[in-house]
């Protein structure tokens, strides 16, 4: 979800840093964390905020208005958390929602076949601790004196993860937002066969996040937390992540190395940030060969992400018996996206979100929730989700309207075809 440019070094280090475990001493949860913490979700136009509640709200959307949807989406744009000039910024959830509105896939335009979670609850200190160290939660907390002081702070060493005043508070609400998607998807398939398909439009983003710490743009790892949540509260044991963002989702992986009940399957850039998911990272102990690793070269694109979907997900898929499947979904792959160089266009975005839909209703009963994660193009990441919108809406793609195929090249199919060969015979596909 990051690549690190070298030109930006400089500025990053006159921000001040922390150190998690410098900070622990004599701290206690602020009140707010306690459960019951509410975010109301509003979005105008094409600004986007949120309010809180103290009032306990556990309540989901009616059954009648699950029943109806056929994409259920929450928003959380933690404006609050932004950098200057800074590729993960603020401006990215806004323009996913401007798209949409302009596209006519809202609500709004929509009614009943779209539905917009608007009340869901922040996560809770142990939603995060069922993945993250609390030592590392507490001293995340903590520092927001810090960056209240300072503007802005670097909170992982030397690296690009940064964090303003509201960052801890915003990340709850990200992570509280797909948790209650979660809540929302599963609710609505104990009464029908098709349950809305969701979407996270949150930030900061959560793949790299890592159990002791922040990484790559990444504070909390939203996908993972919700993979506990619905194993613990919802007892669906079985969880299969599919992360196609252009970087190794190396905090996930982490995550659930040794855990047999969660699989993992992560295609990537090979070579590129932060240098993990190599083929041979399969999972450990009891874990072994629930993870699996595809790095692919450089260049590709639409044909070898069709093959990866037909001969590795689905069949990975099918032989796990998932119970839910969640998504990290970036939309960096895309050939406009300024931080690497795969060939991925609107349309494979598409294709990946009417495909993993179809896959959720085969094998889980509709359950799917997607995560934004990267995606740094504005243009090319906003397009790319509203096409998925279509996707899980069952109506034709418009890829047509914004993929330029003129500006790609050949993908390098020799070395795609070795790559899903290896990962093939890896794990006996």
């Amino acid at each position: 979800m990051m690549f690190l440019v070298r030109n930006q070094v400089p500025q990053w280090k006159n921000h001040c840093r922390f150190s998690v475990n410098t900070m622990l001493s004599g701290h206690r949860f602020y009140k707010h964390l306690l459960s019951g913490r509410k975010c109301v979700s509003k979005n105008t136009k094409t600004s986007v905020s949120c309010s809180y509640s103290t009032e306990q709200n556990d309540t989901l959307p009616s059954i009648k208005q699950l029943s109806d949807a056929r994409v259920i989406y929450a928003v959380a744009a933690a404006l609050g958390h932004n950098k200057e000039s800074h590729p993960e910024s603020s401006a990215r959830v806004p323009a996913i929602v401007k798209a949409l509105e302009k596209m006519e896939l809202t609500p709004k335009f929509r009614g009943s076949d779209i539905l917009e979670l608007q009340n869901f609850n922040l996560a809770s200190v142990d939603d995060i601790a069922s993945v993250h160290a609390k030592a590392y939660v507490s001293g995340l907390e903590k520092a927001m004196d810090q960056a209240s002081e300072k503007g802005l702070i670097l909170i992982e060493g030397s690296g690009p993860t940064y964090a303003t005043s509201t960052t801890f508070h915003e990340s709850l609400v990200a992570a509280g937002a797909g948790l209650g998607l979660v809540d929302s998807v599963v609710a609505a398939s104990k009464n029908q066969l098709d349950p809305p398909t969701a979407f996270a439009l949150i930030r900061p983003p959560g793949h790299h996040a890592i159990p002791k710490g922040p990484m790559g743009f990444c504070v909390f790892g939203n996908v993972a937390i919700a993979a506990r949540h619905a194993q613990r509260v919802h007892g669906l044991k079985r969880v299969f992540i599919i992360d196609f963002d252009v970087h190794h989702g190396n905090g996930t992986n982490d995550a659930f190395l040794d855990d047999p009940d969660i699989f993992f399957l992560s295609t990537h850039q090979d070579g590129s940030y932060p240098g993990t998911g190599k083929f041979d990272e399969i999972g450990i102990g009891a874990g072994e060969g629930a993870t699996l690793n595809l790095p692919l070269p450089g260049g590709s694109g639409d044909t070898a992400m069709r093959t990866v979907f037909d001969e590795v997900i689905v069949p990975c898929a099918q032989r796990f018996k998932p119970d839910i499947i969640l998504v990290s979904a970036g939309y960096d792959g895309h050939v406009l996206d300024p931080l690497a160089s795969l060939q991925f266009t609107t349309g494979t975005y598409y294709m990946l979100a009417s495909n993993i839909k179809q896959l959720a209703k085969d094998l889980c009963g509709g359950r799917c929730v997607f995560f934004l994660e990267g995606g740094y193009n504005l243009d090319s990441l906003s397009h790319s989700v509203a096409d998925s919108f279509r996707a899980f809406l069952g109506e034709p793609s418009l890829a047509a309207e914004f993929d330029d195929p003129a500006i790609l090249y050949e993908e390098p199919s020799t070395r795609v075809k070795q790559a899903i060969q290896r990962v093939k015979h890896i794990h006996s596909l």
